[in-house]
């Protein structure tokens, strides 16, 4: 009875949906503000008949109600209750409908929170949202029905992917997903903005707060995803350039972009064309990722369906929703006349290059991510595009966009002289300056471009550090003058301090641990010791053990160095009960300069065990960096400017009431 009433709730949502994309469109239209009243209870009604479907598909996971084809297919009694709940989302139908209630999550907020937009923007924001969701909800229920019926009920499950059922995937998804769709709001703000003909500095503050949340969910998702595969696969990388990899990072790059290109907006009346175009990419780039993880396009341990009929239909919804929004682009967008000028070097300017830069790299992940795909749709061969083709179109763009990044913020508006602004970043030159010296002293071995890393990642960090100084007048003023600034410093302000300053240390992170990375493989057998960047290995063997619902190979290693203690590790293999599959889970020490990292395999004739032993410098600063980053982005967003909704002062209302 459950299933029913959550397919039941999934088919209201539909026409509730229905209801909200069309009456308040039209009352926007004409001016009929009950119409567009319709808005706000819909959105609310829609997220909570949402809420109720999610509800239902969760409670047959944890019943394991196997008269369910969803549950049977990614359930088994024998798992543990945190992978029971991450199963709802593990798989094609509840991860759509996962997505449905996000989406419909931020439609509700701004019904909630956005009662300071105008009613017309308002109305339409919210119809265009639900336009979106009416896609998802017929692609739910005429392909991908989550609460499809089993019979006759089969005494147990088929069990979960043994890879997603571990704590860094149960997170990921949502996470990632909460950032995708979380650019839709930015989408639907743009084709409101479009159809009312109308972008300015209100506009652009209204959608910032909604792109910087979504910027903050997918760069924790990215990253939480890229920590699995660290710990996870055993093969002692981050990043794979793996296309599905690629599909949440286009957005970034394109959201990226997107963030800067409102401030421009917002502070200087420009650029207003160029920052619609980029919000209706960014969403575009999402439902991208959505095709390829969906379609059956791509085989990889990141996708979930297979079957060529939904591929077709999310690719006809990806037909409708970009071709329609460009064209709707192509129509209203030249009306969008920007009154802010400025001069090539300027703050605008810095930001236009950012942009430029953002743009062109996720163009550059985007043709490697599609072209193996194009050429063997028409019969060209199957090829390979992997990371050699990145890092060499990737990293060359990088390098003059950090570059930039340490000089844009202290250019001046409108107009700027570059001269002054690199006379205060001589601190920032001689650190680089410095670093680059020390690391090539240090990694005599390594290739040239990670010296250039690092000296990137001092040179930035540096100066943020001196437009932190300037800002705040330090060593120009007395000492409690420039604590006074630094008090008052707007949290926005901190912010963008703290988002670049965790850059710099995610610059270096990825630098240390792409160019020194020391692997060593080999059979050991117990008392056999090997030595990888000065550090010895000792193994002292392996045992066996059981788990909740698998089989456990856990081996033992000591690190010692210069003959001393520094920790024990105890990697394990795990072969699953069920599926009979094996995972892998890395043992890890980290310390300030590097992980030791260590992977025990199968035994062989001779009684060794295959190890995979590294040493990865430098790739904790990667994790902390991009933590920064992410408390960077909230703490701006708790910025009361940056907040949809925010309340009125206190004593403007009372001079308000005062004056009546």
């Amino acid at each position: 009875m459950i299933p029913e009433i959550g397919h039941f709730a999934l088919i209201l949502a539909l026409l509730v949906a229905f209801v909200q994309a069309t009456m308040p469109m039209v009352g926007a239209h004409r001016g009929n503000q009950a119409w567009m009243a319709i808005a706000r209870p819909a959105a609310l009604t829609q997220f909570g008949l949402v809420a109720v479907a999610f509800g239902c598909l969760t409670q047959a996971y944890v019943t394991s109600d196997f008269s369910v084809l969803n549950v049977f297919q990614n359930s088994h009694t024998a798992k543990p209750l945190l992978y029971k709940i991450s199963g709802v989302w593990g798989n094609h139908e509840g991860s759509l409908l996962l997505w449905v209630m996000i989406l419909s999550l931020f439609g509700s907020a701004v019904a909630l929170f956005g009662t300071n937009l105008p009613p017309g923007l308002r109305a339409r924001v919210l119809g265009v949202q639900a336009m979106i969701a009416l896609g998802f909800y017929l692609f739910m229920l005429l392909t991908s029905n989550p609460f499809e019926r089993l019979s006759p009920v089969p005494l147990n499950g088929s069990d979960l992917n043994p890879l997603l059922q571990d704590p860094g995937l149960a997170f990921h998804p949502p996470m990632l997903y909460l950032g995708y769709v979380g650019f839709s709001m930015a989408f639907s703000f743009a084709i409101a903005a479009l159809i009312e003909g109308r972008v300015d500095a209100a506009w652009a503050r209204w959608v910032r707060p909604w792109a910087l949340a979504a910027w903050c969910f997918l760069t924790a998702g990215i990253t939480l995803g890229s920590w699995w595969a660290y710990y996870e696969l055993g093969w002692g990388g981050w990043w794979f350039w793996d296309p599905v990899e690629n599909a949440s990072f286009m957005p970034w790059l394109a959201g990226t972009a997107l963030l800067h290109s409102s401030t421009v907006v917002e502070k200087r009346d420009t650029l207003k064309g160029w920052t619609i175009l980029l919000a209706i990419v960014t969403f575009s780039l999402s439902l991208l990722g959505t095709f390829l993880v969906r379609s059956g396009v791509l085989t990889s341990v990141h996708t979930f369906a297979t079957d060529p009929a939904r591929g077709i239909f999310i690719l006809g919804l990806l037909i409708v929703v970009i071709g329609g929004s460009l064209a709707l682009f192509a129509w209203r967008g030249p009306a969008l006349v920007s009154t802010g000028v400025f001069q090539p070097i300027s703050r605008e300017g810095a930001l236009l290059f950012n942009n430029l830069v953002m743009t062109t790299a996720a163009a550059a992940v985007l043709l490697g991510t599609l072209y193996p795909l194009l050429l063997d749709a028409i019969g060209g061969g199957k090829v390979s595009v992997g990371a050699p083709f990145f890092n060499a179109v990737f990293i060359p763009l990088m390098v003059p966009m950090i570059v930039a990044m340490a000089v844009g913020p202290l250019l001046s508006w409108k107009r700027a002289d570059m001269k002054p602004a690199l006379s205060r970043l001589w601190a920032a030159g001689g650190v680089m300056i410095v670093a680059m010296i020390a690391v090539w002293a240090v990694e005599t071995d390594g290739p040239f471009m990670g010296i250039v890393g690092i000296g990137l990642a001092a040179w930035l960090f540096m100066g943020i550090l001196s437009e932190l100084a300037g800002r705040i007048r330090l060593l120009q003023g007395s000492l409690s003058e420039s604590l006074s600034r630094l008090r008052r410093t707007p949290r926005a302000a901190w912010g963008m301090t703290l988002a670049h300053l965790g850059l710099a240390i995610t610059i270096a992170g990825m630098t240390g641990a792409g160019a020194w990375k020391v692997e060593s493989i080999q059979a050991m057998k117990p008392g056999d010791r090997v030595s990888v960047a000065g550090y010895d290995f000792v193994f002292d063997g392996a045992r066996s053990g059981t788990g909740p619902n698998y089989s456990i190979l856990s081996g033992t290693f000591r690190v010692l160095r210069d003959g001393q203690l520094v920790t024990m590790l105890y990697p394990e293999k795990r072969v699953y009960n069920v599926s009979q599959q094996p995972t892998t889970e890395a043992a890890i020490h980290t310390t300030f300069l590097g992980d030791l990292y260590a992977v025990v395999g199968d035994e062989d004739e001779t009684g060794a065990f295959v190890t995979r032993l590294y040493f990865n410098p430098l790739v904790g600063w990667m994790w902390a960096g991009v933590l920064i980053m992410v408390f960077g982005g909230v703490l701006s967003l708790s910025d009361r400017r940056h907040r949809v909704g925010a309340p009125k002062k206190r004593g403007a209302g009372l001079a308000q009431a005062a004056s009546a």
